[in-house]
């Protein structure tokens, strides 16, 4: 049995850490997960969190300036893999699965969304537990939800599937519900649903949001958890976005 905070958990949790991307937008030769926030790497907070929610192994999926990310940022129980050349976020988690333990879950968080409580991942991760889910997605309701994958469900209210907002129909772009790129999955259903992944889309890629379509296809149940604060689900993309992180991190007196 694997301890969570203060609960036996049936199985090991484990994460897998989006944090291959160059952050162009940064304007920055620095990968965009080093950039400091409170004075530390964001992938550090984010490591920060899923240790504080229970999860004692975690495998950051590195590729720009890869060592530099490793030597940074190592820390006990925490292993790295390498995305190279990086195919979509699907690949991303494809290449981070042959360190992760079978049998139990799986979350997976970006290295570039350091505002995550450890309390709403915790709520997540014992969210799918309890629920037998195969998969349970971390999404936020808003009037317009942008650029971000949005949450398509049934007339009941259960996940169908996630679509990403380039394409969208107009309908779907309507929805508010949107992705926040934190998932927890039972690992052996996410290592099915990887295999599963095609990249006829716009950009060519390999979503991990079309595992969620997979899934639901063969009859297993994915479920959302909603969180009431967009903020901790905020990426950084930007040292603007960098400087409105720093100012909320400071309102909670971090």
């Amino acid at each position: 049995m694997e301890e969570g905070r203060g609960r036996a958990r049936p199985g090991p949790i484990d994460a897998v850490v989006l944090a291959a991307g160059k952050g162009t937008r940064m304007k920055s030769d620095l990968p965009k997960v080093l950039h400091r926030l409170a004075g530390r790497p964001l992938l550090d907070h984010v490591l920060d969190t899923a240790e504080a929610a229970g999860i004692d192994h975690t495998v950051v999926v590195v590729g720009h300036e890869a060592e530099l990310v490793r030597t940074t940022c190592a820390r006990p129980g925490l292993s790295f893999a390498l995305q190279q050349p990086q195919l979509g976020t699907g690949h991303a988690v494809q290449m981070g699965m042959p360190d992760v333990r079978p049998g139990g879950w799986c979350v997976v968080l970006a290295g570039d969304v350091p505002l995550l409580r450890a309390s709403t991942l915790e709520r997540l991760i014992d969210g799918t537990l309890a629920s037998g889910a195969a998969a349970t997605v971390l999404t936020c309701v808003v009037d317009d939800a942008g650029a971000y994958g949005r949450i398509v469900k049934d007339a009941q209210g259960r996940v169908l599937k996630i679509v990403e907002a380039r394409d969208a129909t107009p309908a779907e772009k309507a929805i508010g519900e949107y992705n926040s790129g934190v998932f927890c999955f039972r690992t052996d259903d996410l290592v099915e649903a990887l295999a599963s992944l095609r990249t006829d889309n716009d950009q060519g890629e390999y979503y991990l949001t079309d595992t969620v379509a997979f899934l639901v296809g063969a009859g297993r149940q994915v479920a959302a958890v909603q969180t009431d604060d967009p903020d901790e689900v905020i990426g950084i993309n930007t040292v603007d976005e960098l400087a409105a992180a720093e100012r909320l991190l400071a309102a909670r007196g971090r």
